[in-house]
Parts: structure tokens; sequence; C-alpha cells
């Protein structure tokens, strides 16, 4: 069963659209069984549809697996109101946090299975978001930006950013990217931040990327497991692009994402059947 909806933030309207599981029994619908949440953060002027469809057959996918999804898009992207990149990378922070209060004020919301996946910029973004918001418990990055402003200057073209003149924007696919907005991306170092994060991640990347450079996965793990709690587990996807785009690729990053999600669950549950 798929809704949609709309997510207020500030005086911007989130366009999004909810995932109920789709493999509840009547007897579990009426008992009200708490679902683990899985909110997908899309990348840089993308959308909650994502290429080639990515977000819309994950979200269905995690559906069938007994999870509630959630994915939107942000301010000035999709159906949503706005301008894209506004308030710069602060904003989509924010953004995501108002997704999350929303998404928490559903009945039967696992309050400890809060998770966000994150692809591109979205996973830079679900990374910074964590590091701020203790209800996230679960971070899962697809292809994550890991120098927000580097990586987009280096997506938009140095040719075109050096055009940028102060205080005014540039042009890129019909949206205008301010200097503000460059300017935030500066301002945040996701490698630095996730330490604040103590929660378990896995980092997936394909080894074909042209866009984010696959590097950055081990990257993600060795700073990951520099903290003092959580795990972080990594998987490279042979061949795939930045957007997973070939139907084997897509199969493959669900089916990694959901049996890596099974198997966190699976060993909490085990742990806590252990007394001392």
């Amino acid at each position: 069963m798929e809704h949609a909806i709309t997510i207020q933030s500030d005086d911007i309207e989130l366009a999004a659209t909810l995932h109920y599981p789709t493999n509840q029994t009547g007897a579990a619908k009426v008992d009200c069984q708490r679902w683990p949440l899985i909110i997908i953060c899309h990348g840089f002027i993308g959308s909650r549809i994502g290429v080639d469809r990515l977000f819309v057959k994950a979200a269905r996918e995690f559906s069938s697996k007994g999870y509630l999804v959630l994915r939107f898009d942000y301010g000035g992207c999709g159906d949503s109101t706005g301008d894209y990149g506004a308030g710069g990378l602060d904003t989509l922070i924010e953004q995501t946090r108002r997704v999350i209060d929303y998404a928490l004020t559903i009945d039967c919301v696992d309050l400890s299975r809060v998770i966000l996946v994150g692809h591109s910029l979205g996973g830079a973004t679900a990374v910074l978001t964590a590091a701020k918001d203790s209800r996230v418990k679960t971070l899962v990055l697809w292809s994550a930006v890991a120098h927000p402003h580097n990586d987009i200057v280096r997506i938009v073209g140095r040719n075109e950013y050096e055009k940028l003149p102060l205080g005014g924007a540039i042009d890129h696919h019909g949206y205008s990217l301010t200097s503000h907005f460059f300017d935030t991306l500066a301002q945040h170092q996701p490698f630095e931040q996730l330490r604040k994060f103590n929660g378990d991640v896995l980092v997936i990347h394909g080894t074909a990327d042209e866009t984010i450079p696959v590097d950055y996965a081990p990257l993600y793990q060795k700073m990951f497991w520099l903290r003092n709690e959580g795990q972080c587990d990594m998987d490279l996807i042979y061949q795939a692009d930045h957007t997973y785009s070939t139907s084997g690729t897509t199969k493959e990053l669900l089916e990694k994402t959901s049996n890596w999600l099974s198997f966190i669950q699976k060993q909490k549950n085990d742990w806590n059947d252990w007394t001392i």
C-alpha cells in the first residue's frame, strides 16, 4: 500500500510517498506490530523516483520485507515546492529531520530501527543528519559523497563553477545554484562529523562509478571503524555505475542491503538473548 503525502518543512512543502509493509497478515495489522522504518535520501538535483526508478524499486522491495518506507523530494526537487539549494546543505539536513519528525508520528514505528538510506549527496546528507539526530539508529550509504564541495563542483564542472559571481548563481540543468549553496557544502565534512554517530553502517559502492570515486567506500569504512561504538561493513558491486542502472546491479544492491539489515537485526536479537 502506497500513499502520496506532503510534509511541511518551514515554508516548503516536501512531496513524499509512504510505503506500508506488504508482507503483513491480517493478525499482524490488528496487533500493530512495530515496523522498522527506512527513509530514502536522494542525491544532488534528484528526486524520490531516482534514475531508472531506483528508489521506487528500492521502496517496494524493502516494503515487501516488512519495512515501512518513506521516500521524499528535497525542496525544489521533484514535486516539492521551493528552490533547490536555496538554504544550502544545512537546509537539506533540516528537511531530512522534518521528514523523520513526520515519520515518527506514524503508529507502529519501531523507534529502535530508524534507518536512513542515502545515495550520492543524499549519502553525505544522511551522515550529517545522523551526526545531529540520535533518533537515527542505522545508516546505509549508496555511492556516498565524501567531500561535498569538491564532489559537487566536479559534477557541475570546474569551468562553470569559476563563473559563479560572489553572491550570485549559476545555472545547472535548470537549477539555480547560488554561491551560498556552495559555501555551505564547504562547511560540512562528513568524515569529521560521522564520529558523532554510534550506530551501525553499511557502505556500498559500484566499481564502475565515474561520478563519485569508489575509493571513498574504504575511506568511509575506515573512518567509521575509528569510532568507539558501532560497526561498519562495506560491499563493492562489480561493474555497477553511480545509479546501479542495470537490472543486475540494482538487484544486487537491494539484496545486499536487505540481507545486511536482516543480519544486523539478528545479531542484535542474539545479543539480547545473552544474560550475564
